[in-house]
């Protein structure tokens, strides 16, 4: 039952750019928090507050390394590269700002469920973060590395 409500979902994804997505989503968490943290602790020694310049930094650095692991290695698109980039930065944009909308009422909800106040936090962060992979998938599937004039992402799409 539940495989074949996968399949209906995924059915209209081409044959292993779903495993691409989400081997390149492990790297790229993987790479953001380790430059996140080095540039934390680079900065820590010249600047107050650093986490918030490696923040930024980071995640510049980032999503230019997430969008050329989609580009390359999940989508396989050619040239475009500033408008794929662009696009990109939107989606990224979007999940986050969806992540932060959706994190108060998400986070009421599990302390409301669980009954459990300290573990909520990190209950929602973990279901908003499943969402965001699904968001930020599509879109990246059908804007950022949407060839021009079409309306699929990819050219196996």
């Amino acid at each position: 039952m539940a495989r074949s409500i996968l399949s209906t979902l995924t059915s209209h994804i081409p044959p292993g750019q779903l495993g691409r997505y989400v081997l390149v989503g492990v790297w790229n968490t993987a790479f953001a928090y380790a430059t996140f943290a080095l540039f934390t602790y680079v900065l820590g020694h010249y600047i107050p507050a650093s986490y918030m310049v490696a923040s930024v930094l980071s995640s510049l650095l980032n999503i230019t390394v997430s969008f050329l692991g989609y580009k390359w290695f999940v989508f396989r698109t050619q040239g475009n590269y500033r408008r794929e980039w662009v696009r990109s930065v939107m989606v990224y944009s979007g999940a986050i700002a969806l992540g932060l909308l959706l994190l108060p009422p998400t986070v009421f909800a599990v302390k409301e469920i669980t009954g459990n106040r300290a573990a909520a936090p990190y209950i929602a962060g973990a279901i908003l973060l499943a969402i965001q992979v699904v968001v930020s998938f599509l879109g990246h599937k059908n804007f950022s590395f949407r060839p021009a004039g079409t309306s699929k992402g990819g050219p196996d799409a």
